[in-house]
Formats: structure tokens, sequence, C-alpha cells
């Protein structure tokens, strides 16, 4: 069996988040195994990846997962399983990266939302206006639209 075969098997065990993820950075898969795809995809499509696959994962203040999150820690534990170190908060997460225009933004970069000069919230960005995140007390990670205009953006090198 060729890897595309076994592409539609793996998008129905993979789930919605995975083909969310897949459609989010270009359609394209990468299947374990295949042609070495999943060696070349870059860490922050993997951390794209990895984020999209803690959908429903429920908001705690503070914790970096493997099962709850808050923002920073969403971006956090993504970026360290696609092999880069961040700090630990949103702000310190902002400092650390390399600062990027709307209009250069990619799948996989770090979208900051701010009130004047304070950073409060992290995501990534996912294409086509939505981020990936960890949003609030009694939430969960889902993948939602940007809803202000008052946002940076940074790529983790």
């Amino acid at each position: 069996m060729t890897a595309l075969n076994r592409v539609p098997s793996l998008l129905t065990r993979a789930g919605t988040a995975s083909a969310l993820t897949i459609a989010a950075v270009g359609g394209s898969i990468a299947v374990p195994g295949a042609a070495g795809d999943a060696a070349a995809a870059s860490p922050a499509t993997r951390a794209l990846q990895i984020a999209a696959s803690k959908q429903g994962s429920p908001y705690q203040w503070g914790a970096t997962g493997p099962r709850r999150f808050d923002c920073s820690g969403l971006t956090l534990y993504a970026y360290k399983k696609a092999g880069k170190t961040l700090p630990r908060t949103a702000a310190a997460q902002y400092n650390e990266t390399h600062h990027i225009s709307a209009s250069q933004r990619r799948a996989g970069d770090l979208v900051f939302f701010h009130s004047g000069r304070n950073i409060y919230h992290v995501g990534i960005y996912a294409g086509k206006g939505k981020i990936w995140h960890s949003p609030k007390t009694g939430s969960v990670v889902r993948l939602e639209t940007i809803w202000t205009r008052s946002v940076w953006y940074g790529r983790v090198s």
C-alpha cells in the first residue's frame, strides 16, 4: 500500500483537529514513513499541528500541558514538542520572537494580543485569520477567528 493510499484511513483515525490543521497549513499531510515528509515539516508547522491536537483540552491558569493549558502554556508546549524553547509567559514569548507584520504572518507564527503596550494573550496562527489558543477559564483549546486588530505577530526562530 502506498503512502497516498493510506491518507484517507489516516485522516479517519486522526480526527477533526488534525483535519482542521491539515487545511490550515495548506492542505498537505505528512504520512509517517513516507519520503521524509514528517522530518521536513518546519518547527512552526509541527507546533501548529501539536496545538491543534490538543483541541478540547481544558483551560487552567498556569498549566503547561499535556492535558490542561493556559494560553502561553499551550504555545510553550507545542513549540517544545516541535523542538523549540520558549519562555513561560506571553510577554516573554513576544520578547523572544522575531517581530513581523500581519502581511508577513504564516501558519505557525505566534499571535500576541495587546492593550497598549501590555500583552495579555497568545495563540498560534492557523491561517485565514484564525488561531489555535486556550482562551480563558471555563473554556477549552479551540480554533477561533482573531477578534481584534490589537495584535502583534512573532516568528519563533
